[in-house]
């Protein structure tokens, strides 16, 4: 039987280790990285290191705050699968109230910094990005349509035009691209995952597309978003953000997205899912790199 009371003996090296797990730091590093690119490219020369530096740390402040509360709201979910069953919640050594107050420190704290030290906007726009992940995706798309991460995947894709708009203040054509290329990163990141991770999911009770209508529809799904991706990979060469080095670079890089993709469709195993999943991770990573790289030698 589930319970969400707190281990009273967890030793405090357990219960600090606990908290910090809640905050997904593996995920939220991805998502505070491309936000620093964000920043990177909003700047001509250089940003200013302590608006950098407030900018980042809040919007890191709120991304663990929501990650904390949908370990919180998964909890059940959690425990009934093998990849989330060692998390605090769902093994109930964190109670609900702990987490709750966690959550609420963290992401106040993060909104404050924004409001006082960067601009409104941005704290508006992070506040939405919570609002979509904590609430919108978790409470009611992933539990109700197997689509969730295709909705839900526009608060990913939030961080770089945060970051944009920590530094400039205004929202324009070139964090809408960053943006986008995330969007369309999402689905077959996750799906990647999803197919390899299916009989989880299945105990889960959340209807994850290959659960749902199975890992061949789910591959085909996985190539026609890393195509869309891969033409969305290209607009920041033809909007001028990006040179030679990133277009070298994402033309590599989304060569090898497109064949891992293709595989899964010709010759699906849990394994090649697997690679994808983690090529997936590497794949951002290195395109906003080659985005900052680009721009240090412009």
């Amino acid at each position: 039987m589930h319970t969400t009371v707190a281990t009273p003996t967890l030793p405090l090296g357990r219960r600090l280790a606990a908290f910090a797990q809640l905050c997904k730091p593996r995920v939220n590093s991805l998502i505070v990285f491309t936000a620093m690119i964000g920043m990177f490219l909003a700047t001509p020369g250089f940003p200013p290191l302590l608006r950098f530096l407030v900018a980042a740390l809040g919007i890191a402040l709120v991304a663990f705050a929501a990650a904390a509360l949908n370990c919180l709201v998964e909890r059940t979910v959690d425990a009934r699968m093998a990849r989330t069953a060692w998390r605090a919640t769902a093994r109930g050594e964190i109670s609900v109230l702990e987490t709750v107050t966690l959550a609420s420190l963290l992401g106040a704290f993060g909104l404050w910094l924004l409001h006082a030290w960067i601009n409104d906007l941005t704290m508006w726009l992070t506040l939405a990005t919570f609002v979509g992940y904590a609430i919108l995706y978790t409470l009611v798309l992933k539990p109700s349509t197997p689509m969730n991460i295709v909705i839900g995947g526009a608060s990913g894709a939030m961080p770089p035009l945060l970051g944009w708009t920590a530094m400039t203040g205004q929202v324009s054509a070139e964090p809408l691209v960053l943006f986008l290329i995330i969007f369309l990163w999402t689905p077959p990141h996750f799906w990647a995952l999803a197919c390899y991770r299916r009989d989880d999911y299945a105990r889960s009770g959340l209807p994850m597309l290959p659960v749902t209508h199975g890992v061949a529809f789910t591959c085909q799904h996985i190539l026609w978003y890393t195509v869309m991706l891969a033409g969305a990979s290209l607009i920041p060469v033809s909007l001028g953000m990006s040179g030679w080095l990133y277009l070298a670079a994402i033309v590599v890089l989304d060569l090898v997205f497109l064949a891992y993709a293709i595989a899964l469709c010709r010759s699906y195993s849990d394994a090649l899912a697997r690679r994808t999943f983690r090529y997936s991770i590497l794949y951002l990573t290195l395109l906003f790199a080659a985005l900052f790289a680009d721009r240090l030698i412009a």
